[in-house]
């Protein structure tokens, strides 16, 4: 495997979660860095560019949606899942159709006070390239609720797509959640701690896999005030993923850039030995140079040769539907 781990130095806390460089900037900077084939794809940074000048403000991640190709899923948007008004969720499957595909939760990320499903269209499409069908669901965000509120959301995403895939033409019984930055707390935690599912009715147990891209699993102590209070001290420690491992958890693929600035690497190290040592199973790749937007925007279409996270993706997923047959 091409991508190798390598020693970084003065992570010891997650760091910045917001940063004041310019999302697109950061999204060019990232990739011209960590692609030594850069010049071969100009043409398609230099789209995302051009249209980033025309933008104030602009999102590298939204704009990704507009490059997608438009064929080879199927969208069902807008379903309802919880009685909040946020609890709503797309579904993307594949076509032409696979018989009883595996399929993903994908929690996307936002620092915990922002985003939205609608902004992730290319990772659903990543994914269903590869014959998986896809559920992004909405949640509550700060300042509306703080933790664990949005876990009782995501809680109810799993339970739905448990009860209901079937209709959309996956297979409930091949479920694994997926989740970049913040999303990947979420994805963790709801494959970790029995709690959210156990009170409606629910079991983790049904949760084949955990696929975390930069994720916050290990962030204490915190170093920005308003984390404070989306993670109130009563609950705090029960905020960290990396607290519920047993040995007992479904396995766990943990991917990280070495460049990440936001996440620091360690908490995705941190949580492999803390499973290694409970006799669990987690598997990490490291990625050479690569940001926290980066290994993200290395799922879209096109932006992913040459950066092999969907394929490590795709990989972990098909090795666990074989081994547990």
């Amino acid at each position: 495997m091409s991508p190798t781990s390598q020693t970084i130095l003065g992570y010891k806390k997650i760091g910045k979660i917001h940063s004041p460089r310019n999302p697109c900037a950061a999204f060019l900077t990232d990739n011209m860095a960590m692609n030594p084939l850069f010049p071969r794809r100009l043409w398609q940074l230099s789209v995302v560019a051009g249209i980033a000048t025309l933008l104030s403000a602009c999102s590298a991640i939204g704009l990704l949606n507009t490059l997608v190709p438009e064929s080879g899923f199927k969208a069902t948007q807008d379903i309802v899942y919880g009685a909040s008004a946020r609890d709503k969720l797309d579904v993307y499957r594949p076509q032409p159709v696979v018989n009883d595909p595996p399929m993903v939760v994908f929690f996307y990320g936002g620092a915990w006070d922002s985003g939205d499903k609608s902004g992730y269209m290319f990772v659903a499409e990543a994914l269903t390239s590869r014959g998986y069908v896809v559920v992004v669901p909405n949640y509550r965000l700060y300042p509306e609720i703080t933790f664990p509120a949005y876990m009782d959301d995501a809680a109810l995403a799993m339970k739905w797509t448990f009860d209901n895939i079937a209709q959309h033409g996956g297979d409930p019984d091949k479920v694994f959640t997926m989740g970049h930055s913040a999303g990947a707390q979420l994805a963790a935690l709801v494959a970790f701690d029995g709690t959210y599912l156990n009170k409606i009715g629910s079991d983790k147990r049904r949760i084949r896999g955990m696929i975390s891209l930069a994720g916050p699993m290990d962030f204490l102590p915190l170093t920005e005030a308003k984390m404070e209070f989306i993670f109130p001290l009563p609950v705090r420690a029960a905020s960290q993923p990396i607290n519920f491992i047993t040995g007992k958890e479904p396995p766990a693929l943990l991917l990280h850039g070495t460049a990440d600035t936001r996440v620091g690497i360690h908490n995705s190290r941190n949580l492999a030995t803390r499973i290694a040592e409970r006799g669990g199973a987690a598997e990490t790749t490291f990625y050479p140079d690569m940001g926290h937007v980066g290994i993200l925007l290395a799922l879209a279409a096109p932006l992913r040769n040459g950066k092999p996270v969907l394929d490590r993706v795709a990989q972990f997923i098909d090795e666990q539907l074989v081994a547990k047959q």
